[in-house]
């Protein structure tokens, strides 16, 4: 029996586990905190991520490795590479890590970006600020995730605070400055890809966020097939390009009809979360299926999904259990302001009856605001076929 070794044990590595069980697979998971969720559902390594006693026990009872946390230390992941079969690559991994690397890979692909300028100095900022105007977002290069690590500057009086807030990184792994996008949609391509390089995608997913955090995601997304199929182009793009294998996501805005890359998730991700429900496949299943060398599964919809994340508290399930289509995913975690702790998915055959669903449960839970932009986008009508013209 396979053991599948997870570096990172939150949510991801639990559900990659309970989507591993139907294939007989083991699991060994390695966190730095003890009350890590997936240590509910599989033997749990604890130890800081550098650390070598605690990595060589973790890859001693492992037969193959991945991780569920793009902020795994890179040379970890190549310490265990050393020993283990691990996908994704080492190299794919620490390219994501480095918003500056990241970019510069989206641009010898000729994947279109926001500007952006490096930041190392408070006088780099200044002018950074002068050349991509205001507004624009101070981030770290690194470390970096659910809207941490990033000041927004309204105006250019901004930048002594932004660099008050984060200007301490500059030193530690560098900042970056990018341009404000005004965009009209935020998107998000989820795509695998095997070892022998077979490359599936599920289809488009639209995303809303509050406060950097995912609060909603539409699948399959309404947007013209040929914006879908550029997404696609680019996904499969940065896969060949980094020998990648397992799931990931392209994070991507909207704007004038253009595509713009935002950040590469090298992971499974919430965005595709849906896709347990909602899919043939889900993308846990098919990520154990592309590190482990088996044929992937189909990734195509299954009607309509919305996945909506509850963050800091559990509400009561009883409202989405009660739909035909309603499913319940609750983490195991603590309740704390800013936590992912479960989602919920509602899967229907037609727009109109995914737009009901969520009304009753929006006004059940109380959480009209979250399910609204839902809403108006399911009740916009269709983009028109490639080459006609609107009515």
């Amino acid at each position: 029996m396979t053991t599948v070794g997870i570096l990172g044990g939150g949510q991801l590595a639990r559900m990659m586990a309970l989507a591993g069980a139907p294939l007989g697979l083991r699991f060994s998971v390695m966190d730095t905190s003890a009350d890590a969720c997936a240590g509910q559902f599989a033997p749990l390594v604890v130890g800081d991520y550098r650390d070598g006693v605690a990595l060589a026990e973790f890859a001693s009872g492992i037969d193959i490795a991945t991780f569920d946390f793009e902020n795994v230390p890179a040379e970890s992941a190549q310490w265990l590479c050393e020993r283990v079969p691990m996908f994704p690559n080492p190299r794919a991994l620490g390219t994501t890590q480095d918003r500056l690397a990241e970019k510069t890979l989206f641009g010898e692909l000729g994947i279109p970006v926001p500007g952006y300028v490096p930041v190392d100095t408070r006088e780099d900022l200044d002018a950074a600020v002068a050349k991509l105007g205001a507004p624009c977002i101070l981030k770290t290069r690194r470390l970096g995730y659910d809207g941490k690590g990033q000041f927004r500057i309204r105006a250019a009086g901004d930048a002594g605070a932004a660099w008050d807030a984060l200007g301490a990184q500059a030193g530690a792994g560098g900042l970056i400055l990018e341009a404000f996008v005004p965009f009209e949609r935020e998107l998000s391509v989820v795509a695998v890809r095997a070892r022998d390089g077979e490359f599936r995608t599920w289809p488009l997913t639209e995303n809303w966020h509050v406060d950097g955090v995912l609060s909603a995601s539409l699948a399959p997304a309404r947007v013209a097939p040929e914006l879908e199929a550029r997404a696609v182009d680019y996904a499969r793009a940065l896969a060949e390009a980094l020998d990648y294998v397992g799931v990931f996501a392209l994070e991507l805005f909207c704007h004038d009809g253009r595509l713009l890359a935002n950040e590469l998730a090298p992971r499974v991700h919430n965005s595709g979360h849906w896709s347990i429900e909602g899919a043939e496949t889900s993308q846990f299943g098919n990520h154990l299926r592309a590190v482990l060398g088996l044929p992937l599964g189909a990734t195509r919809a299954l009607g309509r999904a919305c996945m909506l994340n509850w963050i800091g508290e559990m509400p009561s399930p009883g409202p989405v259990l009660a739909e035909p289509g309603g499913h319940w995913h609750d983490y195991g975690k603590t309740s704390r302001p800013g936590r992912k702790v479960g989602h919920a998915t509602l899967r229907a055959d037609s727009d109109e009856d995914l737009a009901d669903a969520l009304e009753r449960v929006g006004a059940a839970l109380g959480r009209e605001a979250q399910v609204a932009p839902v809403l108006a986008r399911l009740c916009d009508p269709l983009p028109p076929p490639a080459g006609k013209e609107s009515p």
